[in-house]
């Protein structure tokens, strides 16, 4: 009678596994075709009845929820083809890519950016030609910091022709091969040019894009960062926005200023438009002017100048006027009036290049942000340091190049 039950037992179990087998084998060739519905290219059987091809199925990377952002999307087809692959989010944006040579895989042109619910629809094709549809759908995690750019010059400006593309971080940049990667600068006549590594003068990372020379008056540069699901690295956040901006180059200009003379001469496109006497830095450490090429940032007009915020106590505290800024440390070319018995004659100036009001407006009026101002002189107290303002051009180009992190 043990037996017996046994025996009864061991039927019953059968039966159970030949039905979920059932079950299971109808779900499968269900989950195989498109709504249910004969996939296209199904063999045809006599008496009526028809069997479906095996579609192709797929893989995509990465899958779940909360998965890990800044890295492609990836769609492997097995048993067939990928005929046509779609990413798209939440928002209705799209992921671009492209299929490799045998159609077995597609790569997303840009990663999964951070926060996004993303569906993947991928066409396949099978080996032995039946066509099928998968879906698939992930979500990534959302940035647990962010980082964001601040950057020079303006979009739709006309700079001169020694504007750097200057981008500063708000937080670190560890991964920086992986963000140069995502910096793209285009110019209407193809300009030689590279990106460099630095610590602003703010202390913030920094990375400019410069000409191998000044720039040709004339030409187009657009810069697109393309830095969205990019990840800074250790400290420093996503980035979830792209930037994107054009600029011009106007005419050459370029501004001599000889401290040995103590003349400033304005040089457009090779001929000298005017020259004027000047008063640079008294010599010595602290109110030396500093030498080598330095990049007109911004024409600030009438400020006012404290000595005690660049460490030389109570020297002076007045307003000037024309003041046009030349580094961040503090040096301008600005209106001195009250040193007119110096201009053309010695350098008594606290390190900036003063000069009379009638000078000082017409220059103000005529220089352009991105001009150089480059600065020579016996009495100079050294050359200017990379990041104070935009010092880009007192290195060498193989010096420079060696600052991408890309070579």
């Amino acid at each position: 009678m043990r037996v017996a039950i046994r025996r009864g037992r061991v039927r019953r179990s059968a039966s159970a596994t030949a039905a979920a087998a059932a079950v299971l084998l109808t779900t499968a060739l269900s989950a195989c075709s498109a709504d249910g519905t004969t996939p296209s290219g199904s063999d045809a059987k006599a008496g009526g009845g028809t069997t479906s091809g095996r579609v192709a199925t797929v893989t995509v990377t990465p899958r779940g929820t909360r998965v890990k952002a800044g890295e492609p999307v990836r769609v492997a087809a097995h048993g067939g083809t990928l005929t046509s692959v779609t990413v798209t989010d939440a928002r209705g944006g799209t992921l671009t890519g492209a299929l490799s040579d045998d159609g077995r895989t597609w790569t997303s042109d840009r990663n999964a950016v951070p926060g996004t619910d993303y569906t993947v629809k991928a066409a396949t094709r099978a080996d032995d030609g039946t066509a099928g549809t998968e879906r698939a759908s992930f979500t990534t995690a959302a940035a647990d910091k962010v980082n964001k750019v601040d950057w020079r010059p303006g979009d739709t400006t006309t700079v001169g022709v020694a504007q750097p593309i200057s981008l500063v971080f708000d937080y670190p940049v560890r991964n920086k091969a992986a963000v140069e990667k995502q910096l793209k600068v285009t110019t209407s006549n193809h300009t030689e040019g590279s990106w460099g590594w630095m610590k602003d003068w703010s202390g913030k990372d920094r990375v400019d894009w410069r000409p191998r020379e000044y720039w040709q008056p004339g030409t187009q540069v657009t810069l697109d960062a393309r830095l969205n699901g990019t990840d800074s690295g250790s400290g420093g956040g996503w980035f979830v926005r792209d930037y994107r901006l054009g600029f011009t180059i106007g005419a050459r200009q370029v501004f001599k200023v000889d401290l040995d003379s103590k003349r400033l001469t304005l040089q457009r496109d090779g001929r000298t438009v005017r020259t004027f006497p000047v008063s640079g830095g008294t010599p010595g450490p602290d109110t030396g002017s500093w030498r080598g090429t330095e990049v007109l940032m911004a024409k600030e007009g009438t400020i006012r100048m404290n000595s005690e915020t660049v460490g030389l106590g109570d020297a002076y505290d007045q307003k000037v006027d024309y003041a046009m800024r030349l580094t961040w440390s503090g040096t301008y070319a600005h209106a001195a009036p009250w040193n007119a018995a110096y201009f053309g004659r010695a350098n008594r100036s606290h390190g900036c290049i003063g000069m009379s009001d009638a000078d000082a407006r017409w220059l103000y009026e005529n220089a352009r942000i991105g001009d150089p101002f480059e600065v020579k002189g016996a009495e100079t107290k050294g050359e200017v340091a990379l990041n104070n303002g935009l010092g880009d051009w007192n290195v060498g180009w193989e010096q420079w190049l060696a600052r991408s992190a890309l070579r």
